[in-house]
């Protein structure tokens, strides 16, 4: 079946430069050469991107490549010098003023790396802000706000402020708030960077608790290649204002569409990256408890290499589609780019 498109754009441009709009009705496509002597600078280029329903897409790039920017076009708190931005099949940008309020206050959720918490309010409060905008009835705007914060992990700290908390529990409140009002589409920004390593990957893990509740569509910018292959569906690559490749993270490091690319991904460990079912080997005569296919190699390897015999790999259903032994993982964990 296919899955429905949340959120799509066609032929986004995003110049910053008073001769945009002149270049573009000169040449529809203009070249980084025809950019550079419009004298405007090209933040997004030609971007064409489409989100499934309930699909976490993350966005990298190194600093400059345009993701933030192309994020802030698809929420529309920038807008797009040309293109298409189609949400649940409507154009935003032709959306109303007093269309995108209610969109943003209904419909949209949005996390960014600095936590925007207001000191004096407590938590509880915090996290009602959005409904308080929309003059929902404080009792039900209470209620649900208790709900989400107990949801994110705080109960017991609703009457707190924000200098009573660490950095990871701001981030938590900060979260909470943007769900409040229940989004279908769920913008981050980076929202974890600011973290110390330790406190990261707990709220990583926290982040894929809630997902795997949730089920929201969730746009998630990232520049941390280890921390996008923990949580994406699909990852876009972006260099230069151009999208250069979109594929699930074991496509990106096996099959690189540009060098670009592949020294993106270069350090990165294959076994946190492929499948079980990336390097299964055929048949259905394997020992054991059946390993599901979509488990990384990583989480499962030491098991594996453990085991005299083969274990059989299972598909979402249950179904036996192969095996795994310790040759091929061998292969993955001592064949690794960069390895000595």
């Amino acid at each position: 079946m296919t899955p429905k498109i949340k959120l799509s754009c066609r032929n986004v441009w995003k110049f910053y430069g008073g001769n945009a709009e002149t270049l573009l009705r000169r040449t529809p496509s203009p070249s980084a050469d025809d950019i550079r002597n419009a004298g405007v600078i090209g933040a997004v280029r030609n971007a064409n991107i489409d989100i499934a329903e309930g699909e976490i897409f993350i966005i990298m790039g190194l600093s400059g490549s345009g993701k933030s920017t192309l994020v802030r076009c698809l929420s529309r708190l920038i807008e797009p010098t040309a293109g298409e931005v189609l949400f649940d099949g409507a154009d935003l940008l032709r959306a109303s003023e007093k269309e995108l309020i209610e969109i943003r206050r209904h419909k949209m959720g949005m996390v960014f790396q600095h936590f925007a918490l207001l000191l004096h309010l407590t938590v509880l409060q915090n996290v009602m802000f959005p409904l308080t905008i929309q003059a929902t009835p404080k009792s039900e705007a209470e209620a649900k706000a208790r709900e989400v914060v107990e949801l994110v992990g705080l109960k017991g700290r609703e009457d707190y402020y924000p200098r009573e908390l660490s950095g990871g529990q701001q981030q938590r409140v900060g979260i909470a708030r943007s769900l409040v009002t229940e989004p279908d589409l769920w913008f981050l920004d980076e929202p974890f960077s600011a973290l110390d390593p330790l406190i990261r990957r707990e709220m990583q893990d926290e982040f894929l608790r809630l997902q795997e509740r949730l089920h929201k569509t969730i746009v998630f910018i990232t520049h941390d290649f280890e921390e996008a292959v923990r949580l994406a569906d699909r990852i876009a690559i972006m260099k230069d204002g151009e999208v250069i490749q979109i594929a699930t993270p074991e496509e990106l490091v096996m099959n690189p569409a540009t060098d670009y690319v592949e020294e993106f991904t270069r350090h990165i460990p294959r076994s946190k990256v492929l499948t079980i079912g990336g390097i299964m080997n055929s048949g259905t005569s394997g020992e054991g408890e059946p390993i599901p296919r979509a488990t990384r190699v990583s989480d499962v390897a030491e098991k594996i290499i453990a085991s005299d015999n083969p274990i059989p790999v299972s598909d979402d259903s249950g179904q036996i589609v192969g095996t795994i032994d310790r040759k091929a993982v061998a292969r993955v964990l001592f064949g690794e780019r960069g390895a000595a």
